[in-house]
């Protein structure tokens, strides 16, 4: 197989109490609005959201086991700078297990431009 930019192919979980799924995080703020900044403030946004989800359930980036990675673009640019972006955060552990990027052409909430779903195991 390939050599990844950081992620594994593979996340094997031998033993867990629970699995935790996370709803795609979108980069609405507290009280519903859109983040403002473009892909990067939406970024933002989406990482604070999947921060505080994993907390409520007592779970933290280590125990992710598995991403999914939403952007409204076709630009590899852009893609590559979410993933960036991504791994320069408090969340980055959560993007070495298995992860997948990917462009899309529209996703929820209108000018929404990112979303992130998330499996953790603890």
């Amino acid at each position: 197989m390939h050599e990844t930019p950081g992620y594994h192919h593979v996340t094997k979980v031998e033993a867990f109490d629970q699995l935790v799924f996370l709803a795609g995080q979108c980069p609405l703020d507290s009280a519903g609005d859109l983040a403002a900044g473009g892909l990067e403030g939406q970024t933002s946004q989406v990482i604070r959201n999947i921060l505080v989800a994993l907390g409520s359930a007592q779970a933290r980036p280590e125990d992710v086991v598995r991403t999914v990675i939403y952007v409204v673009s076709a630009d590899r640019e852009e893609l590559s700078a979410v993933w960036t972006q991504l791994n320069e955060s408090p969340l980055a552990p959560a993007f070495t297990t298995a992860s997948t990027l990917l462009g899309v052409a529209q996703l929820g909430f209108p000018g929404q431009l990112v979303e992130i779903d998330v499996t953790a195991a603890l």
